[in-house]
């Protein structure tokens, strides 16, 4: 087991800590090469972490991103082509319980159902107080750059 004091983050060494990433980190790692977000999907398959994913969280990211995909520089089939390497090293979670709402904003629901139901350790996203009561699950809730900064993964 490892304690990271700063961040209050308790994850098993042994087996890689689960997340959920939010839509908002997943718009922001297209939208900039540059900032934490962008970073955290680099390392997807390296082994810090598992990602955590559904048909809704993808169905919503895929939505998203298509709608500011010329914004970015990129096409539709780019934006497919992203998610599907997302769903290849994403470890897949059928939600099968609603207890909603529960959050403040009801469109975050599903987001904290899968962390829930995948017994997530951490959520990741930008809006780090729309989650408020997460907790009562075990659940942490950080920002990519305090996510990063415990698993070691900013340079």
């Amino acid at each position: 087991m490892s304690l990271d004091l700063a961040n209050g983050i308790i994850y098993d060494t042994v087996m890689r800590p689960q997340i959920v990433i939010d839509t908002n980190v997943f718009i922001s790692a297209l939208r900039s090469r540059r900032g934490a977000s962008y970073r955290l999907f680099t390392l997807l398959d390296r082994g810090a972490f598992d990602i955590t994913i559904s048909v809704p969280l993808i169905v919503e990211w895929e939505d998203a991103a298509k709608r500011i995909a010329r914004e970015v520089g990129l096409t539709h089939a780019d934006i497919d082509d992203i998610l599907d390497y997302i769903c290849r090293v994403g470890h897949k979670r059928t939600i099968h319980f609603l207890w909603r709402p529960f959050l403040k904003d009801s469109q975050d629901d599903h987001v904290l159902e899968l962390a829930v139901a995948s017994e997530c350790d951490v959520i990741v996203t930008h809006n780090v107080r729309d989650f408020s009561g997460s907790e009562q699950f075990g659940i942490r809730v950080v920002t990519p750059k305090e996510w990063l900064q415990a698993i070691g993964g900013m340079p």
